[in-house]
């Protein structure tokens, strides 16, 4: 369709409703169409476009029809949030989460400190806040699932099943995350805190030095907490060429526990998710600030928060670093994934996320470098201790947010144990945040393929195949197969699916259509900064640091150690079935569209359906009116 052009919807009645246009969770209308019927039906659309007579006398052949009015496409509203309020909470509470708490902290001690601040900080204002409103707005106008909402352009809706592979890799091992912070509170309840002292005829060895005590450490020393984790809480693996092991029983148990939460806060949608949010949203700030008065107060902290925030601005030049600040925005904000245009769209028409987008941003922002000052004052502590630089401390991975936090809270010298128990309370309360909208995200694209089947059943069968995949990621080999499809499954593929998002919807779609709908929307006029990201920065950008990053690829390792080659040939099959649905998409798309010739049926595909717009009667009848004015240019 040409930027600027419009044309009203062809469905005017209950027979040429397909189960495009059946309601989340509602039973389809008519599968079929009637050809002739429906040919009649957009001949007469297309007539009326301009011609509002002519519109009324199409309405009146539906008996359900008011006359002059468009049909409502849902039979019922979309479900919605309970209160503004909620929605909000809820999207700092999955954007806030593990992402800034392990990860974030994590991915910048891996990535040189300060030389990944700069790159961050960069890639969130130009990338991850205009994305996070683009998604938004997305999800909110056409309330529609991150799979539906393609009807904008349904050449790329395979983008949105890509980004459900991708989504539901992150969560299957983003729960196993959530078992060991259960582990971990379990244990806290201990008269002595099981990770501050070494346990010598359990898990510990000579090496180790107790995290509680003031030992004066040597080179080949480990603390106390850095043993209990690899040794005793993961027993892991040295490499996993024969196998990942089985499946311990108590991470086992605490994975089960994990899920159950997760069921009982999804079981009612966002009724029950947004009351969850209150909590999982606010407490973790309390936690993180007392630990963060405990962290620079040791000795050897300044040395940490330097590390943190002082640039190697030869690192700038590294593209690996800018691909991981990339990777670290989308996986934080959770942009990318189809879960922010999920949550959107049971927000109410006219709600202002414009606004909630630059809240939950900058709090997210604010959040990550909070949870950076806090372990990396501690890793200062630790590298004071062992008498080593910062960058030396500890080994990446999960291990940095089950090492370092732990060792800071064998140090409390007042109730440890409190603190502890406040700690991983916190941890499990972020991980369950993040995870209940990821995980919506998932079981609304399938109620919405499956309407038929009621969505409780689908909650339950998506939480008890998240738990049994969950199974490999608590195994001796877990954290080998978590870091690899966290790479290939979180990271790699969401950048060609954003790339493609975007390009559509700003080019495709078009930007003046896009920002026309805004207006109608919201109601405001966006300035140069948010056309200058969609249109320019977002596609240029993403497209140049991935084209570079691959040119100076760097096949993922753990802890220096290669993967067995079968490991990488089912990293790189992820990424490909990701990807590949967004070919096998459009080919289908191709395939089912009205057309004579290939040609015709190309174009089509790149035009937004009939059925694309907002659900509501009124607004939908009110946005029509108003592309008509667009059209000849009267507004």
């Amino acid at each position: 369709m040409p930027k600027g052009s419009f044309k009203l919807p062809a469905a005017y009645d209950n027979y040429t409703m397909d189960t495009e246009g059946a309601r989340d969770g509602d039973a389809p209308t008519t599968q079929r169409r009637d050809a002739e019927h429906e040919k009649q039906a957009r001949g007469g659309a297309v007539n009326a476009a301009f011609q509002p007579s002519l519109y009324n006398e199409v309405s009146a052949k539906n008996k359900d029809t008011v006359v002059g009015e468009l049909p409502e496409e849902d039979g019922e509203e979309r479900q919605q949030w309970s209160h503004p309020v909620e929605f909000l909470l809820s999207c700092i509470a999955m954007s806030v989460g593990l992402g800034n708490v392990w990860r974030f902290p994590m991915t910048a001690y891996e990535n040189g400190g300060g030389a990944f601040l700069i790159p961050y900080l960069v890639i969130l204002t130009f990338i991850g806040r205009p994305l996070y409103f683009m998604e938004l707005a997305m999800g909110q106008f056409s309330s529609y699932g991150s799979v539906k909402v393609w009807k904008v352009v349904p050449a790329v809706k395979g983008v949105g099943y890509g980004q459900m592979i991708a989504t539901w890799s992150v969560v299957t091992y983003y729960c196993s995350l959530m078992a060991l912070t259960v582990f971990y509170f379990v244990m806290s309840f201990n008269k002595v805190l099981p990770w501050s002292l070494c346990d010598y005829d359990t898990w510990a060895d000579e090496n180790c030095v107790d995290a509680a005590g003031n030992t004066t450490f040597s080179n080949e020393s480990q603390s106390s907490s850095e043993q209990y984790f690899y040794n005793y809480v993961l027993n892991i693996a040295d490499n996993i060429d024969y196998g990942i092991g089985i499946p311990d029983w108590r991470l086992s148990l605490c994975l089960l526990f994990s899920w159950l939460v997760l069921f009982f806060t999804l079981v009612k949608g966002v009724q029950s998710s947004g009351k969850v949010a209150y909590f999982t949203a606010l407490f973790p700030y309390v936690v993180l600030f007392t630990l963060l008065g405990r962290g620079v107060t040791l000795p050897g902290a300044v040395n940490g928060i330097l590390y943190f925030i002082t640039p190697q601005w030869d690192k700038l030049l590294d593209p690996n670093v800018w691909y991981a600040a990339v990777t670290q925005s989308f996986f934080s904000l959770s942009v990318g994934f189809g879960a922010i245009i999920n949550f959107a769209s049971f927000n109410n028409f006219k709600h202002n996320v414009y606004r909630d987008a630059w809240i939950i941003s900058l709090a997210d922002t604010l959040t990550s470098l909070l949870a950076g000052f806090t372990i990396f004052s501690i890793l200062g502590n630790l590298a004071h201790e062992l008498n080593t630089d910062v960058k030396n401390v500890v080994r990446g991975g999960s291990g940095l947010a089950f090492i370092s936090y732990p060792d800071a809270l064998a140090k409390f010298t007042w109730t440890p144990q409190l603190f502890a128990v406040l700690f991983f309370l916190m941890l499990f309360t972020l991980g369950v945040g993040s995870a209940a909208g990821l995980t919506s995200n998932v079981i609304t694209i399938l109620c919405d393929q499956f309407p038929r089947i009621k969505k409780l059943y689908v909650t339950i069968a998506t939480c008890t195949l998240g738990f049994l995949i969950g199974l490999v990621y608590v195994t001796p080999g877990g954290q080998w197969i978590l870091d690899l499809v966290d790479f290939f499954g979180g990271g790699f593929i969401i950048y060609v699916l954003v790339i493609i998002e975007t390009v559509a919807i700003n080019h495709i779609y078009g930007m003046k259509n896009f920002l026309q709908d805004l207006k109608f929307m919201l109601d405001v006029d966006l300035g140069i900064y948010w056309k200058f990201c969609w249109a320019f920065f977002i596609p240029v950008g993403l497209t140049g640091i991935l084209i570079y990053s691959l040119v100076d690829f760097k096949i993922p390792t753990f802890g220096g150690q290669s993967y067995p080659f079968s490991a990488y040939i089912s990293g790189w099959m992820l990424a490909v079935i990701s990807l590949g649905m967004v070919v096998i998409c459009f080919i289908h798309s191709l395939y089912i569209a009205d057309g004579k010739s290939f040609i015709e049926k190309l174009k089509i595909v790149f035009k937004p359906k009939d059925t694309w717009g907002p659900k509501k009667r009124e607004n939908r009848k009110k946005w029509e009116e108003r592309k008509i004015e667009w059209a000849k240019g009267t507004h």
